[in-house]
């Protein structure tokens, strides 16, 4: 039996004499040569040359390093992130065929480390036999576990052969730093409609490997129909059109309800655990911040349209209540949780009201971040005075012995005092004086401004306070000063504390 993902034939199981023997009379590869016969319309009409492919300007237009790299056939190994359909497996073929590469495909799904050796061991020979080089192209890499991707680099960085990987998850989570460091990205983008009209009509004409033989009838606003409804997806757009084709049938034409038929549902390209899911979220928390609520409110149909969870955007809402908005407006928080409960009671559809209700009220919500700054100034603060004791005044002192000690001593309970206000420190001795929380002018922070500028102003200079002893503090309102032998519990607790 033979060990799972080997190949039968000479292939798997190398005879004795050397590359020559094995290698004699074999033609070179072309990464092309499956695609014929029944294969689908989007495999036949695979761009097989540099100047076929449509799109992607940005790296294949002239003086752009990936062109110029390919015609001076200087590859170097290489991840093609984008999303599906747009050219990464047919860019990788071209790349093949421009350089003269034997061209290998991969599975990450059913192949494993002794293939990758395999190819390794070929890609040597045909070197030395044929002086020929081998382009390893692994669609999906990201589905490589670390032992796959480890086995890769040693090959691809000494140059036995060019590694080509297709994802359509960010290389960044997907795949070990190692192989990024071994490796250049390249982006490549949804197509735009009109490069997807020019893939169409061009396999309407062609008699060869299109629709042409059939002389199928159709004009562009019907193409343009089709481009429009596929978002960038260049193979479910060929797909579209060979089924519209095939119930038009031969010298029909392919009329609107024929396309309407062909593609049936629109979905969404949407995934719930990566890079879409969390562009959609960030799409709706932005235009949240960005008072939006317009924006805010069709990004949620979006995702609500994809099958999204709405516990999801009402977690993230909450979070963005606190960060963005804060007590700027103390009832956006309330208000989105409460939404959130509303809509686990109701379920849908009309749960999805109080999440509409939500989503207008934040976006049109008066917006600070006074309260995140705040939040990540005193944590940095903290972090860097992490053993700082407690000042005497502030501490709880429920014991006769803990008294003695001056806990609690000279600590002014504000209720004391008019407008239950009494400056006095609270921060530990030695701390600058620091203002970890500055409110704005907008909602209510404004009115808490006005409020803390009312009791700055009563307070007295903050160096004096600093530097005077407790003990000896001023009651600038004139109320009395907890004697020490009955101190007032700050913190709410209760003798048994």
């Amino acid at each position: 039996m033979s060990r799972p993902g080997a190949e039968s034939g000479p292939r798997a199981s190398p005879r004795r004499g050397g590359a020559a023997q094995r290698f004699a009379g074999k033609p070179p590869g072309d990464p092309f040569e499956a695609k014929t016969g029944e294969a689908p319309l989007a495999a036949k009409m695979r761009p097989r040359t540099l100047d076929e492919i449509v799109g992607q300007r940005h790296l294949l237009a002239p003086g752009k390093w990936l062109r110029g790299a390919i015609e001076r056939r200087r590859l170097t190994s290489m991840i093609l992130w984008g999303p599906p359909g747009s050219g990464k497996t047919t860019l990788a073929r071209v790349l093949a065929q421009a350089m003269q590469a034997e061209f290998v495909p991969f599975s990450a799904v059913s192949e494993g480390v002794p293939r990758i050796r395999q190819i390794v061991a070929e890609a040597v020979e045909r070197r030395s036999a044929h002086g020929r080089a081998t382009i390893v192209f692994v669609d999906e890499i990201h589905r490589l576990n670390k032992a796959q991707q480890d086995s890769l680099l040693p090959p691809a960085e000494d140059g036995t052969f060019v590694l080509i990987g297709a994802t359509t998850e960010n290389p960044s989570f997907a795949l070990n730093r190692a192989l990024l460091s071994r490796t250049r990205v390249f982006v490549l983008e949804p197509l735009g409609v009109d490069d997807i009209v020019v893939l169409l009509r061009r396999a309407l004409e062609d008699s060869e490997r299109g629709l042409g033989a059939l002389a199928i009838e159709s004009d562009d606003t019907i193409l343009v129909a089709i481009a429009s409804a596929v978002d960038g997806d260049a193979r479910r757009a060929l797909t579209v059109l060979e089924a519209a084709a095939a119930h038009a049938g031969e010298r029909g034409r392919i009329t609107h309800e024929i396309v309407r038929e062909a593609l049936q549902q629109r979905y969404s390209p949407h995934d719930h655990d990566g890079d879409h899911h969390f562009d959609l979220l960030s799409a709706y928390h932005k235009s949240l911040r960005g008072s939006d609520p317009q924006a805010a409110l069709y990004w949620m149909a979006r995702m609500i349209q994809a099958g999204e969870d709405p516990l999801v955007l009402f977690r993230r809402a909450i979070a963005m209540a606190a960060e963005d908005i804060g007590v700027a407006d103390p009832h956006a928080l309330q208000l989105a949780v409460a939404a959130r409960d509303a809509y686990q009671m109701l379920g849908q559809p009309e749960g999805l009201l109080p999440l509409a209700e939500m989503t207008i009220y934040l976006a049109t919500a008066p917006k600070s971040n006074a309260t995140y700054r705040a939040l990540h100034a005193a944590m940095e603060t903290a972090g860097q005075t992490p053993g700082t004791p407690v000042p005497l005044h502030l501490r709880n002192a429920p014991t006769g012995l803990m008294r003695e000690l001056g806990f609690g001593k000279d600590y002014r309970y504000p209720h004391d005092f008019p407008g239950s206000y009494v400056p006095q420190d609270y921060l530990p001795d030695g701390l600058p004086r620091t203002h970890f929380f500055e409110p704005g002018d907008a909602g209510y922070e404004a009115t808490i401004a006005q409020r803390m500028r009312r009791w700055a102003a009563a307070s007295p200079d903050p160096a004096t306070v600093a530097n005077e002893p407790h003990g000896q503090a001023r009651n600038v309102h004139g109320g009395r000063t907890a004697p020490a032998d009955q101190p007032r519990v700050a913190d709410g607790l209760d003798d048994e504390a």
